[in-house]
């Protein structure tokens, strides 16, 4: 695959996890809709990393760390999402923080963050275009 050709897959693949996201959420399922929105915002840092650094995609899931090695310049408030939204990649997976967040999620909690995901998404977006 070409440089262009990966970048375009995560962002593609992205894409499609949004509307799953949305779906997810619209039916209840708030807990893993913020799963999807980890995803979402994973796979297009992955992008502008492969589109700022190299090919070789760095194999974390924490989202800021991503966004450093991107070289992406991102502001307090970005960088404090990164690390909320990374904690759902686990406390979604794993048995142990599995029922705690699941309380935790209520409709307006997941409504919060999918906003705050939604705005991420667009400047990653804008960011993978520059």
């Amino acid at each position: 695959m070409t440089k262009n050709e990966i970048i375009n897959y995560w962002a593609s693949s992205a894409n499609k996890d949004l509307k799953a996201m949305e779906s997810l959420f619209k039916s209840g399922h708030y807990m893993w809709a913020l799963f999807l929105g980890h995803l979402i915002l994973e796979k297009l840092l992955k992008s502008v990393y492969v589109k700022n650094i190299d090919t070789n995609i760095p194999y974390t899931h924490n989202l800021t760390k991503i966004a450093d090695k991107a070289r992406l310049l991102l502001t307090d408030k970005q960088k404090d999402l990164l690390d909320e939204v990374t904690t759902f990649n686990i406390k979604a997976r794993y048995p142990d923080y599995k029922g705690r967040f699941y309380k935790k999620v209520t409709k307006r909690f997941a409504e919060n963050y999918i906003v705050k995901i939604k705005e991420l998404r667009q400047w990653l977006i804008k960011e993978i275009r520059k």
